[in-house]
């Protein structure tokens, strides 16, 4: 596994004085077509009990994954859900939407999960929202006989060699997303063929992950740290006694200069404009 850059998380604060860990680049890109990555991992609920009250979005595509505890998510479309430990919800926003996310109250184990940002290609950013979950099924998983456990949480994902791959029923993100969760045990290794993807990041969310640098140099990255692979090495994953858990990101760089403001990620100034009048003027239709 090559690994071209690495960044560390940045302690932020969201919602309603939720602690989060941040990944963010909306200037360079250079993560494209991702553009952030919140990280909540608290067993004090006073780091997130305010959650996420309502709030609008367009533009974007809202991926959220959770470990631990839960959330209750509502929108305009309609959509009421419980999202809880192992669950993926996946939001297309396009023109528009306005959702919360609320801890769920049995959440007593505290809160982990994962929200990421996807930016859509102007040609889709218009069109209705999407809306999906995983709240009534489990997310396909794989394993190989080195420790190591891969979890597709969105496309299609298997271990180098091996004929099983697996696919999530979430499919069709911006930017041919695909995202992953992959553990693994002390001293456990796996390796995925990642050719066919332009842009893949892995992020260490719990143990440490050994790799080589762009200059050759054996480094160790540990929990809180988003490494940038380079997609045409083949990835092999490996770690020491400690183990380690990655979130791993995957697709193809949309390529096109953005605009943002808060929510919404546009393509010009103007357009944004646009969607902060629409807000105001009621067009997202909240129905709270």
């Amino acid at each position: 596994m090559k690994v071209l850059n690495r960044y560390s998380a940045l302690p932020a604060m969201d919602g309603d004085g939720v602690n989060i860990n941040r990944i963010a680049d909306f200037d360079k890109l250079r993560f494209d077509p991702y553009l952030m990555m919140d990280e909540i991992k608290s067993d004090n609920e006073q780091d997130f009990i305010g959650g996420f009250p309502p709030h609008p979005h367009r533009g974007i595509e809202t991926f959220t994954y959770i470990r631990t505890g839960g959330f209750e998510h509502r929108d305009q479309m309609g959509n009421v859900k419980h999202i809880r430990a192992g669950d993926v919800q996946w939001m297309s926003t396009g023109s528009g939407v306005v959702h919360s996310e609320m801890p769920l109250a049995d959440a007593k184990k505290g809160l982990h999960g994962f929200q990421i940002w996807l930016n859509m290609p102007a040609k889709h950013k218009m069109r209705p929202p999407i809306y999906q979950d995983t709240s009534k099924q489990a997310n396909p998983c794989i394993d190989n006989e080195h420790g190591a456990k891969l979890v597709a949480l969105a496309g299609n994902w298997g271990f180098n060699h091996d004929p099983h791959e697996i696919s999530s029923s979430i499919q069709g993100l911006a930017g041919h997303g695909a995202i992953a969760d992959l553990t693994l045990a002390g001293y456990g290794h796996g390796t995925l063929n990642l050719a066919e993807y332009q842009m893949v990041c892995a992020y260490v969310y719990q143990g440490e992950l050994n790799y080589v640098d762009a200059q050759g140099l054996r480094e160790t990255a540990r929990a809180g740290q988003f490494l940038v692979l380079d997609p045409h090495d083949v990835s092999h994953f490996q770690t020491e006694s400690t183990g380690a858990g990655l979130l791993l990101l995957a697709g193809k760089p949309i390529n096109e200069e953005i605009v943002y403001m808060g929510p919404f990620v546009m393509n010009s100034q103007a357009e944004i404009e646009q969607a902060v009048h629409d807000y105001q003027q009621g067009r997202f239709e909240q129905t709270f």
